[in-house]
């Protein structure tokens, strides 16, 4: 039974390693191709355009531009406060994703601990079955059990640690790309935002 959840802890983290590898990649966060578009509509005054191109290509840039430009209507600092909240939403969200393989890094050679323990208890049931004449066959299946399933725990374990490194040193440096494309694209929308007030309904008149 040991064996099996470890086998199946082995399973799911190959299929995360490779989902995450696939997914948490730059293209597919920071597209090169939404990045053009952004800054050639942001330089172009094209704030409507830059929402529709954000809205054709969902991904991890256009999802925070998008919570920025919704609050538009309160200038720069509600834009900029968007932008860092949907960033650290996004990123955090990155994050919980692939914990996922620090989880199984920390269970897999818990297992293995447990397969050890239990081997051992087999072995030294033996032992006083036989009242202590088990020979070395009637005590090596316990001692088989503890070894195979210590060793099985640490190879599922090293790999998705390894693996949770990678791809979380990977989410940091996306997320710190993402966070200078968005002041590069929206550098024109800054300025301009900078000479003109934020828009504020009208105040009701005195009748």
């Amino acid at each position: 039974a040991i064996m099996v959840a470890i086998i199946a802890l082995s399973m799911t983290g190959c299929y995360l390693v490779i989902d995450h590898l696939l997914t948490i990649r730059r293209q597919e966060l920071v597209p090169d191709a939404l990045q053009a578009e952004l800054a050639e509509h942001f330089a172009n005054g094209k704030v409507t355009a830059a929402e529709t191109s954000c809205q054709e290509h969902p991904s991890f840039l256009s999802f925070i531009i998008l919570q920025g430009l919704a609050e538009r209507d309160g200038g720069w600092p509600a834009i900029e406060k968007a932008f860092e909240d949907a960033l650290a939403e996004q990123a955090a969200a990155l994050l919980r994703k692939i914990e996922y393989l620090a989880v199984i890094g920390n269970i897999a050679p818990m297992l293995g601990l447990l397969g050890t323990v239990t081997g051992m208890i087999l072995a030294f049931r033996q032992v006083a079955v036989s009242q202590g004449a088990a020979g070395a066959g009637d005590l090596a299946e316990g001692i088989y059990q503890a070894l195979v399933t210590t060793v099985a725990g640490l190879v599922v374990a090293i790999p998705s640690l390894g693996a949770y490194a990678i791809l979380r040193n990977r989410v940091d440096q996306l997320v710190a790309e993402a966070t200078y494309v968005i002041q590069h694209v929206t550098r024109p929308l800054r300025r301009r935002l900078a000479v003109a007030p934020p828009v504020r309904s009208a105040a009701p008149r005195n009748s």
